[in-house]
């Protein structure tokens, strides 16, 4: 991959442990590895995709957040590695996404959403994240999702297991997962 500006690391204390953390940008997108210093050579991955919406203003509309802190908590005592995936929206952004919550308001599922807004159901890549892995070395890991085509997009890197999220529906996400489940093939 060309043109990446790599970050040094630094030390991310948060509520869950401390891990560290390291930027990538590739052009306009700039992600994270947020990492423990016991990484093994089979660590635990989670690659979050970014989500403003529920990971920082706590929406009830997906299951983004509490994935996310499920991460957390489970690589802090694992140890491992979170790669926040900048793509927004599944990479519609966040004018998009905002705009597609406004047609889900209406009654449309985050599919029809997306495609009433011209965009696939998931725009999503995954290049940047296998470059990130191997810049660690992790040839191998232990991916922590229920995204089936997370588990097929990270090239020749070798998924000894997957882990599954399991988050617990509420009113607002019910429609939605079962989108996921039915219509995307999540592993819920």
């Amino acid at each position: 991959m060309n043109n990446i500006e790599i970050s040094q690391i630094a030390t991310l204390p948060t509520q869950y442990g401390t891990f560290n953390i390291q930027a990538f940008k590739q052009d306009d997108k700039e992600h994270l590895a947020i990492f423990t210093d016991n990484l093994s050579d089979n660590p635990i991955v989670r690659v979050h995709s970014e989500c403003l919406t529920g990971d920082a203003l706590a929406s009830n509309k997906c299951d983004c957040g509490e994935q996310l802190q499920y991460a957390q908590k489970l690589i802090s005592k694992e140890g491992g590695m979170i790669i926040y995936h900048r793509q927004e929206g599944r990479n519609i952004g966040l004018l998009n996404k905002v705009n597609a919550y406004a047609l889900q308001d209406t009654g449309l599922n985050t599919i029809e959403a997306n495609h009433q807004l011209g965009f696939k159901a998931d725009e999503r890549t995954y290049e940047i994240v296998e470059f990130m892995l191997k810049y660690f070395g992790i040839n191998r890991l232990q991916l922590l999702t229920n995204n089936p085509k997370k588990i097929e997009s990270l090239g020749d890197i070798e998924i000894t297991q997957r882990l599954p999220i399991k988050i617990e529906a509420n009113p607002y996400n019910e429609d939605y997962l079962q989108v996921k489940k039915e219509q995307m093939g999540h592993l819920l």
